[in-house]
């Protein structure tokens, strides 16, 4: 095998996380190198872009956060046993990169050039893959998804269009030199050559909406920014991202942190802001430190900071850490939190553009919609919009959950029907289960049911059935899940996450939760209905935020669309998902083998019976957690 990258620079292989200034502004095209510089900034350029030399091997771990909680750093520590005791360190490259986005198949290793995709990879497998893959150039069968080498054709990625995620997982997101080779940086070096008014019409051209849920035309709200005159500025860039089940801003600041950079720079010199902060959720522990790296990586390579690129244009940007409030996901509630105030909504108008962070006009944006610009800058207008639709140009990255067997971060293009989201990419339903519904934009959004699988998924479509885009959460549910208590569980969360200023949000949901709570323990009655549907449109008409406005999203939805389920339990007094715990009762068949092991796992000592005999659940005593349902090994616990 012959060497790998340890012939290139020491300060480049050596310590990975500096910016190499020779590198860096070599592949920027802004310096001509020479002799062996030139060469080894040529080689590394093929390395970082996986195309080594033929010998050279890249083995790339997925450190985003699904597959570190699944074991990735064992993982990691076992590869650099193996290689030191096959006397392969510094022969074989060992790289930690961001999100893949399989989440569900974590731990993942990628092995390139060969492109072999292993997935649900475990420490006692690493021997395996040091000496069959990377030795003899074998592949090994039973670390495949589904027979499948190449991850281009999974399903799972082969109808994706990877375009802000075109990085992610493929480079070490803690590596600016990688980043810079593999284009990050390309577009503002455009924008900066053209004028501000013309990167903002570039922008308008391309369609771009915000990506955090309202959709509103990106390159219109920066151009509103821009007219109002104002000796500061200030670029906001909304990471908090507090939707339940959602994770694509996270995955984006792991794994590509310098997207994000660019496109705020991109930004900050259209509308003419010199400073910009990055509102970010305290829970994203991984993300704040490869994002605090990041920056300070662009400020050392001479990308950040003061004079940008020999431009003129002076940009400095750091990080706020919020404290998990849902409501600071609202740009007016996020300014006051960034101001050091209690965050909390204000009247608009006037809105940020005009009267924002310390009275300044404010732009703010979340980090998809960021992330997109570069994008377009570096390849135009034109080339954003060949994927998507006429009003919904370019791609979505959404967070595929809940009951769907493969989970993970997919990024599609505007268009796409759920059908093709749930089955062909998530795999479809797990256990032979049903389709039922899916729900988009969490707690501000709404339960699309199986009638409307091939919906085109844009703006438009999906206002037009009363959900929305929201910021990207897509949690998929089966037959088995109750849709009332379903709406009950997103209500709960909104009304416990209200800031309480205005008497329709803070009062209204809670009186709707109440209402709800009544209905799934079977106290619910027929004028219920007619309640919910009055304070919702109370909520919906005054509440003084787009959260508390959207809060009863969930609940009409799902009266619209699966009211038989309300009707059931307030008239037949049943759930018919049979998942609402006070409609249910579990009782011991004369099968019963006398095993003890419910009795044992019982939590309240409902169940009694001699070994070797039938068992009997005190239905005075069982609070129907379903253990002994669940445990059961000889299915001899009946539910009903």
């Amino acid at each position: 095998m012959s060497k790998m990258v340890t012939k290139c620079d020491d300060k480049v292989i050596k310590n990975p996380k500096t910016p190499c200034l020779n590198f860096v502004h070599y592949a920027l095209g802004l310096k001509e190198l020479q002799g062996k510089e030139k060469e080894n900034a040529d080689y590394l350029l093929e390395v970082y872009r996986k195309r080594p030399k033929e010998g050279c091997t890249l083995v790339y771990l997925c450190k985003g956060t699904s597959c570190l909680s699944s074991g990735e750093a064992t993982l990691k520590d076992k590869f650099d046993e193996i290689l030191e005791k096959e006397n392969l360190t510094g022969k074989v490259q060992i790289m930690e990169t961001g999100c893949r986005g399989f989440c569900e198949m974590g731990p993942l290793v990628e092995i390139f050039p060969a492109k072999i995709f292993y997935c649900q990879v475990k420490p006692e497998d690493v021997e395996r893959i040091v000496k069959e893959t990377i030795l003899e150039g074998k592949i090994i069968d039973d670390l495949l998804f589904e027979g499948l080498a190449d991850p281009d054709e999974i399903p799972f990625y082969k109808k994706q269009v990877r375009r802000v995620l075109e990085n992610s997982g493929l480079i070490d997101a803690e590596n600016i030199n990688e980043a810079v080779a593999n284009n990050a940086y390309k577009g503002l070096q455009k924008a900066l050559e053209l004028r501000p008014e013309d990167v903002i019409n570039e922008v308008k051209k391309s369609g771009l909406r915000g990506r955090g849920g309202g959709g509103f035309p990106t390159g219109r709200k920066w151009e509103i920014t821009r007219a109002n005159k104002s000796d500061v500025k200030y670029l906001i860039c909304n990471a908090d991202e507090g939707d339940p089940g959602a994770f694509m801003d996270r995955s984006i600041l792991e794994s590509d942190p310098h997207k994000l950079i660019e496109g705020m720079i991109i930004a900050a010199y259209a509308i003419g802001a010199n400073y910009g902060y990055v509102y970010v959720r305290a829970e994203y522990p991984l993300a704040v430190q490869r994002l605090t790296l990041a920056i300070q990586q662009a400020k050392q390579a001479g990308l950040l900071g003061k004079n940008i690129l020999n431009s003129g244009f002076d940009f400095d940007l750091e990080i706020v850490q919020g404290a998990g409030a849902f409501v600071c996901g609202e740009e007016t509630a996020l300014i006051a939190s960034i101001e050091g105030k209690r965050g909390m909504p204000s009247v608009k108008p006037p809105y940020p553009a005009q009267k924002g962070l310390f009275g300044k006009p404010t732009n703010v944006n979340n980090v998809e919609t960021f992330a997109n610009v570069p994008l377009i800058l570096r390849n135009g207008a034109d080339w954003f919009k060949e994927v998507g639709t006429e009003n919904s140009t370019g791609t979505k990255i959404f967070a595929l959950t809940g009951k769907v067997k493969h989970t993970g971060l997919v990024e599609v293009p505007m268009g796409i029907t759920i059908r093709e989201i749930v089955f062909d990419i998530g795999g479809g339903m797990p256990e032979g289960k049903e389709f039922k519904a899916v729900q988009t934009g969490g707690p501000s959004g709404g339960c699309i049911p199986a009638e409307y699988l091939d919906l085109p998924i844009d703006y438009e479509s999906l206002k037009g059935i009363g959900a929305m885009m929201g910021s990207g959460g897509l949690v998929v549910l089966d037959n088995e899940t109750c849709m009332v208590n379903f709406a009950k569980f997103f209500l709960t969360f909104t009304q416990e996450e209200s800031c309480g200023k205005c008497i329709p949000c803070r009062e209204g949901t809670k009186r709707m939760l109440e209402i709800l709570e009544r209905i799934t323990k079977g106290q619910g009655e027929l004028e219920d209905i007619n309640r919910l549907e009055t304070l919702a449109t109370v909520i919906k008409s005054t509440s003084a935020c787009g959260l508390g406005m959207s809060a009863p999203n969930p609940v009409l939805s799902t009266l619209k669309y699966f009211k038989e389920e309300y009707l059931a339990h307030i008239e037949d007094k049943k759930c018919p998902a049979g998942s609402c715990k006070y409609f249910i009762s579990y009782h011991i068949l004369p099968t019963c083998r006398g095993c003890t092991l419910c009795a044992r796992v019982c939590p309240v000592n409902a169940i009694s019976g001699e070994r070797k005999q039938v068992h009997v659940i005190d239905q005075d005593k069982c609070i129907k957690c379903g253990q002994c349902y669940e445990k059961c090994p000889w299915n001899c616990i009946a539910k009903g």
